[in-house]
Formats: C-alpha cells, sequence, structure tokens
C-alpha cells in the first residue's frame, strides 16, 4: 500500500522579509528611544554644561588698588588709568617711521623697538602704561599696526618726597618695597569675574546664562606721616649732603606718646615712579644698577652709634641706683686702657684702649658733667658700677639687637656683640661701640625717655580703610624700661648737653630742646676702622613734656664736617623746628 508523504509548508518569503523589516525598525525605535532618554534623561545635565561650557566666557575684572594717604588725608599713591601702546608685526607697513615717530614721543630707543617691530612675534608692547593724553597723539598718527588698550596705571602724587615710606609697584602692579609691599595683600584688593555665554560668531547671546561678580577694591591706608613735615625733612638732608659733601643723610621722626612716624625721609631720593635713586654719583659707580637700587638707612641700615648710646648707660645705671646726677666720679682721665698696652699704638683703640674726643687733664667729673662734655672714659666707670650683665639687660629692654616690629619691610635687628672671650666689650658698648643699630631703634630708645620710660612700638600705618569705610586702626604694644623719675633725671642731663655741652648745635629758637651728638667711625673693608664716620644727633623736645624725637645720621661727611655736633646737629634743628610747628607746640622761650 503506498505511503503518504506530507510536505511542510512552504515560508513565504515576502512575510519574512516584513518580520524582519519590522523588527529592525522596532530595535531602531528602541535603540534610538534608549538614545533620547540618555541624552535627554540620564545625562542631559552632564551634555548641558558641556554645551554650556563651550558658549561660556569668563573675564577677570581687575580689583582697584587702594590709596595711601599721609595723617591729613593727602595722597601719596593712587592708580590711575593709562594706556599701553602696542603693535601687530605684521600688520606693521612702514616699522622704521613708526619707531622713529613713536620712539621720539615716548623716549623709547629707537633701534631697540625697530627690531621689535620686524620681528616674527604676534604682538609687541612699544610702551606700558602711557598717559592717554599721549597716547590719543601717537593713535592719531594712525600708523596700521599700533593699538592701545587700557591698563591701570600707579602713582605718587608726592613724588620723591615720600618714596622711602610708600616704596613701589612694579609695572604689574605688584609690591615691590615698602607700604606697597607690606600691605600688598590689602591694597590689592580681591579679583572679580563676568561670565556670559556667546555664539559662534562671538557675539553675546541677549537671553543666555550671565554671571558677574564684582570686584573688591583694595583697602586705603592712612598713615602717620605728616607730608609737609616730611617735605622739610627731605629738604634739610639734601641741604646736608651740598654742605658737608656727605654721601648720605637719614632721618626719621617719632611721636613721643604713641609711636607714629611722623617723617621718614633719606638723601640722596628715591624716584618711584622711574623705580630709581635720584644720585649724579651714580653714573661714574662701578655698579650703577646697585647704586640706584631702593634703599632705606632708617629701617635697614645699622651703624655703631656712638654717644648717642650714652643715654642707655647713663639711664641704667641711674635706675639700678648706682649712681645719681651729681655723684662724683674720681680721676677721670682722657685715656683708659683696660689691657695692658693696648693704647701703645693707636691703631689699638678698639681692643682696650679708649680715649676722649678732646685731650683734657685728670679731674674728678659729676654724672651731668661727664655726660655733657660726652666723656667716654667717665661713662665708661659708670658702666663699671652696673657690671656687663646689668648693662646687656638695659640695652636689650632699650630695643637694641631685636626689630622694633614696625610695619616696614626688612628691618634690621641690629647687632650685640658681647663675645665670651671678649674682656673689653661691655666698655666699647657703653660708649657705643660693639653694637650696631638702627636710627629707628635710636629713636625709639629716645622716645622711651620722652614718655616716662615707656617704650612704644614705631608704626607708619594709623588705619586701613575697607571699600565700605570700615576703618581698622593699628594696635601698638608699649612696655616699661626705666621708672618716670630716671625718665626724667635723663631728660635734664639732655637738655644740658644741647645748652652747655657738644649738642649746642641742636637748639632750637623759642624750645628747650634735650639730644646727644654721636660721631664713630666706619670699619673698612678689612675690618678697620677708616678716618670716615658716621654722624649721628638723636633728641627731644621740649623737655618738660616732650611730643617728638628726631634721629639724624649723615654717612660720611667730609673732614670738616666729621662730627655729629657739626654735621648732624643742625639737620637735627632744623627738623625739629618744624616738627614741632606742625604740631602747633607752643614755644617755651627758654632755649635758642
Amino acid at each position: 500500500m503506498p505511503v503518504a508523504v506530507t510536505r511542510a509548508p512552504r515560508l513565504d518569503s515576502g512575510r519574512v522579509r516584513m518580520a524582519l523589516i519590522g523588527f529592525v525598525v522596532v530595535a531602531a525605535w528602541l535603540a534610538m528611544g534608549y538614545r533620547l532618554v540618555e541624552i535627554q534623561v540620564v545625562r542631559a545635565p552632564e551634555l548641558a554644561e558641556q554645551g554650556l561650557r563651550q558658549r561660556l566666557v569668563v573675564r577677570e575684572m581687575a580689583p582697584q588698588r587702594g590709596k595711601i594717604y599721609d595723617r591729613n588725608r593727602n595722597l601719596l599713591a593712587m592708580t590711575v588709568e593709562s594706556q599701553s601702546l602696542f603693535a601687530v608685526p605684521d600688520q606693521v607697513t612702514e616699522p622704521l617711521w613708526v619707531a622713529q615717530q613713536v620712539g621720539g614721543l615716548l623716549g623709547v630707543d629707537t633701534d631697540a623697538l625697530y627690531e621689535r617691530l620686524t620681528s616674527d612675534l604676534d604682538f609687541v608692547y612699544i610702551k606700558r602704561q602711557v598717559d592717554g593724553v599721549l597716547a590719543e597723539q601717537i593713535l592719531g598718527l594712525e600708523m596700521a599696526g599700533v593699538f592701545a588698550h587700557p591698563e591701570p596705571s600707579r602713582i605718587y602724587p608726592a613724588g620723591p618726597v615720600a618714596a622711602h615710606v610708600t616704596g613701589f609697584v612694579n609695572i604689574d602692579g605688584d609690591g615691590q618695597e615698602g607700604l606697597e609691599l607690606v600691605y600688598d595683600d590689602e591694597l590689592r584688593g580681591v579679583p572679580g569675574h563676568a561670565e556670559y555665554e556667546r555664539d559662534r560668531a562671538g557675539r553675546v547671546i541677549p537671553q543666555g546664562y550671565t554671571n558677574i561678580v564684582p570686584a573688591i577694591p583694595g583697602m586705603d591706608l592712612v598713615t602717620t606721616i605728616d607730608l609737609p613735615l616730611q617735605y622739610q625733612a627731605q629738604e634739610s638732608c639734601l641741604d646736608a649732603l651740598e654742605r658737608t659733601s656727605a654721601e648720605s643723610c637719614w632721618a626719621v621722626v617719632l611721636s613721643v606718646e604713641t609711636g607714629e612716624v611722623l617723617a621718614m625721609v633719606g638723601a640722596p631720593v628715591f624716584d618711584p615712579e622711574i623705580r630709581q635713586t635720584i644720585d649724579p654719583r651714580c653714573d661714574q659707580a662701578e655698579d650703577e644698577a646697585r647704586c640706584r637700587m631702593f634703599s632705606n638707612f632708617v629701617v635697614r641700615g645699622i651703624f655703631e652709634p656712638g654717644s648717642t648710646q650714652k643715654v642707655i648707660t647713663v639711664a641704667a645705671a641711674l635706675e639700678e641706683a648706682e649712681v645719681g646726677v651729681g655723684t662724683i666720679i674720681p680721676d677721670v682721665d682722657d685715656e683708659l686702657e683696660l689691657l695692658e698696652d693696648a693704647c701703645r699704638s693707636g691703631d689699638d683703640d678698639v681692643h682696650g684702649c679708649y680715649r676722649d674726643f678732646d685731650e683734657h687733664d685728670t679731674a674728678d667729673m659729676t654724672v651731668r658733667d661727664i655726660f655733657t662734655r660726652s666723656s667716654n672714659i667717665g661713662t665708661i666707670k659708670i658702666a663699671e658700677t652696673l657690671g656687663e650683665d646689668r648693662l646687656v639687660e638695659y640695652i636689650e629692654a632699650f630695643g637694641l639687637g631685636d626689630v622694633t616690629g614696625i610695619d616696614y619691610t626688612a628691618e634690621a635687628s641690629g647687632i650685640l656683640r658681647f663675645d665670651p672671650g671678649c674682656q673689653t666689650c661691655w666698655a666699647s658698648a657703653a660708649i657705643g661701640y660693639s653694637v650696631a643699630a638702627t636710627p629707628l631703634q635710636m629713636a625709639a630708645a629716645y622716645a622711651t625717655i620722652g614718655n616716662d620710660g615707656l617704650w612704644t612700638t614705631p608704626h607708619i600705618v594709623k588705619s586701613k580703610v575697607d571699600a565700605d569705610g570700615e576703618t581698622e586702626v593699628a594696635g601698638v604694644e608699649t612696655r616699661k624700661v626705666v621708672s618716670p623719675g630716671t625718665a626724667l633725671l635723663m631728660r635734664e642731663l639732655l637738655a644740658s648737653v644741647v645748652e652747655k655741652g657738644t649738642g649746642h648745635g641742636g637748639s632750637v629758637e623759642g624750645y628747650r630742646v634735650g639730644g646727644k651728638t654721636g660721631t664713630a667711625n666706619k670699619l673698612g673693608e678689612d675690618g678697620r676702622y677708616t678716618e670716615e664716620t658716621r654722624a649721628s644727633f638723636v633728641g627731644l623736645a621740649p623737655i618738660d613734656d616732650p611730643e617728638v624725637v628726631v634721629a639724624v645720621v649723615v654717612d660720611a661727611p667730609d673732614f670738616e664736617h666729621r662730627t655729629g655736633g657739626l654735621a648732624a646737629a643742625p639737620v637735627f634743628s632744623e627738623i625739629m623746628e618744624q616738627a614741632l610747628h606742625r604740631l602747633g607746640v607752643s614755644p617755651d622761650g627758654e632755649q635758642g
């Protein structure tokens, strides 16, 4: 019987194709859907942020640097808008003509400018921070490839007068010296920024994202400086250079009670806008760049104070009740030999032989006579009653050997040389040798005598004022060094030096002034003393109720003016007179 064969039904090829196409379409839609969900839901925040970053522009907004004022709100430093001229060398069609025209107007070296204009660089500065009027004049010449952009510029309305106080900034506005450096963070402020969206053509999108954070201006500084007094003090120092042919002259004026620096000057002067010391001698100097560098001997320079140091020695002996003003010191000679044969050679003075400035017969002297006549031998005998330990203790208490803490850069601490093996260092220190101090340290020590024995931190900034007008007042430290009674006795002794002794050149018409001269030979490169001196005078006034201390140091005056009484005392007198007038101190009519 035949077997029936069943055949499987044949697949309809059209239906298969339709199914495959349908599957592909559904898969594609599913993939697209997944992608859309991923983009629009899962990664939406990430992609939105990425797109914003591509369109977003951030521009920093520079803050206005704070101003610096004197105590009467006279401007010492401020920032103004200037123009910086630049060129795109590829666009400069006549580089030689541009170099000649622009170089002449701006005082720029023509050859150097021509080299920059013909270089392969995309951008070169012609000169930065040019006065706006002059920049407009140059741009008015319509020279191809020459452009300008605004840039802040620091100016100093008082010019060189206050330069040793303010210091200066570099061309980028960063503090380099003085108050500009000490208070750089406060003065520079906090930068702001502006964020906005732009299209592919660089145009701002009107309804796009915008965020502006304003810059916070820097704080203003109100200093303790009195600008008219600063000017007069500088003029007195400049006159001293003419009169004595000295290398330099430095002066500082302190308020006795508050420690405020009323003036701080030096000559030769420093110009903060060109950032150079103005001294014709620098033209012939071996290192002209070093010669023209900024310096401030008042705070950074150290010198052996000589006889001005004797105020500390005598005050210490009085405070310790080892002597009184009328105590007689017997057998005061004009020469003292502490080590055998030390006086045999005139070159050995520093090694144990001490002499008074003027020869005199051996005599009994009171402490008052010793101080008034500035006897080295008598002062050493007074120091001998103290002993080295107590002498050093008072020298340190008066502020020598350590920084004063003034708000200024790179303050020197000075030197106290009391080596364990040195048998005569105490004697040298008693008369202002074997120690080195800054003029500021000596002024602060004398202010201690004027302030009834209370030492006060010298300072230059009176207050800081922020953009909202909030004021931060500077704080100071004080410490007791000697009693008011000892301070009073020392003031009378200082007055006797001016009235009857070596300091008569420091007298001021109409006022009772006290002070001390100092004359110290300078050390040479070989470590031995030379014939050159540093002449100084430190004093205070009025004696009955001191308000001002003035310290003056004249470096390397000619031989005719080698002493403190001849070189520095007249400068002191001029500055003190101006200071008393500026403070409105009534004359007492007792000295002049």
